[in-house]
């Protein structure tokens, strides 16, 4: 059985990464961390980590490998590409991989790094960037004995719950799909009415409570952004399509969020998705969620112009006849 962690190479210091490697530097690990950005590894720099230049160096002589990348692809790349990781692995040095991605990639990838002799923790989590800043993530786990071992008191480090869900790469990243699935459906859903009733009541859910008082003030600063859920939800009508499985509600989610990626928004947190309704309906949740009555109104639709009001047909004078329309061809 693999010896607990001291040493991990960790790359992907993005929203979520930045926060979970500062947590293990906060807790005593030797942090090592890379990221395509070079402005993301001096952060982990100055809160103590050490800055490696590419994934190779991160894990040289490393006791655990964590991946928090955005993509499988990206994943790969990190792993497998001309300066990836696992050429620098110590033999049995186990690989924990909590980015989001397609179940049978992460099977695939088990297989893989099995064949290499490093066991994987398939691991995704889920609190956002408020959790991995303040260690208190849920991870959704599965792999082997000797990966859960030597990932454990890691895992510790940033989460407040940690799932065993099996022994197989893939279980983790299903249930994490399912996730996903009821979160892009609830963020989706029009954040405008009657917020506080909602939250207080049984139709409530944690996205809808976290993410509307971003809509409310109209403060997009991504905490997660909206590309990552059009990748997510993704990844969720894949698998039910490879099942047969119709996700009507996710595939709505799905549409919204593209909607908003093709919109130019994102880049912007996946709260920004509420813009997508606001440019349909000619509203502004923001502006629309002051104190009073006023601002609790119904909103109306906006005035007709001049020339579409002209467009309209006149009423039709009372007692004229209808005009006869010729029988329509069968």
């Amino acid at each position: 059985m693999a010896p607990p962690a001291s040493r991990i190479g960790f790359v992907g210091l993005g929203a979520m990464g930045t926060g979970m490697a500062a947590r293990l530097v906060h807790a005593g690990f030797e942090v090592h961390g890379f990221d395509v950005r070079a402005e993301a590894v001096r952060r982990l720099a100055s809160a103590g980590g050490r800055a490696a230049a590419s994934a190779a160096e991160a894990v040289a002589d490393a006791d655990l490998r964590i991946v928090m990348v955005a993509t499988a692809e990206q994943a790969d790349a990190a792993l497998f590409g001309a300066a990836g990781a696992v050429p620098r692995l110590r033999p049995g040095v186990a690989v924990v991989l909590s980015s989001t991605v397609v179940p049978d990639y992460a099977r695939r990838l088990g297989q893989r790094l099995e064949a290499s002799g490093h066991p994987l923790l398939d691991a995704p989590v889920s609190g956002g960037v408020v959790g991995a800043e303040s260690g208190s993530l849920t991870v959704m786990a599965s792999g082997p004995a000797a990966a859960f071992a030597a990932a454990e008191s890691a895992l510790a480090a940033m989460a407040t719950h940690v799932y065993r869900l099996g022994d197989a790469p893939g279980i983790g990243s299903t249930v994490k799909m399912v996730n996903q699935l009821l979160a892009g459906v609830h963020i989706a859903a029009d954040p405008r009415v009657l917020f506080e009733v909602i939250s207080k009541s049984a139709g409530r859910s944690w996205m809808f409570e976290n993410r509307v008082p971003h809509m409310r003030a109209g403060d997009y600063t991504p905490l997660s952004a909206l590309d990552i859920f059009v990748k997510d939800l993704g990844i969720v009508l894949d698998a039910g399509k490879a099942l047969r499985f119709p996700l009507p509600l996710a595939a709505a989610a799905h549409q919204l969020h593209l909607m908003g990626a093709a919109a130019g928004l994102g880049r912007e947190d996946d709260s920004a998705v509420v813009k997508v309704f606001e440019k349909l309906a000619g509203i502004s949740v923001a502006r629309g969620a002051g104190a009073g009555a006023e601002a609790r109104a119904p909103l109306t639709a906006p005035p007709r112009s001049a020339a579409a009001a002209s467009r309209e047909t006149p009423p039709r004078p009372r007692g004229a006849r209808r005009s006869r329309r010729p029988p329509r061809r069968r």
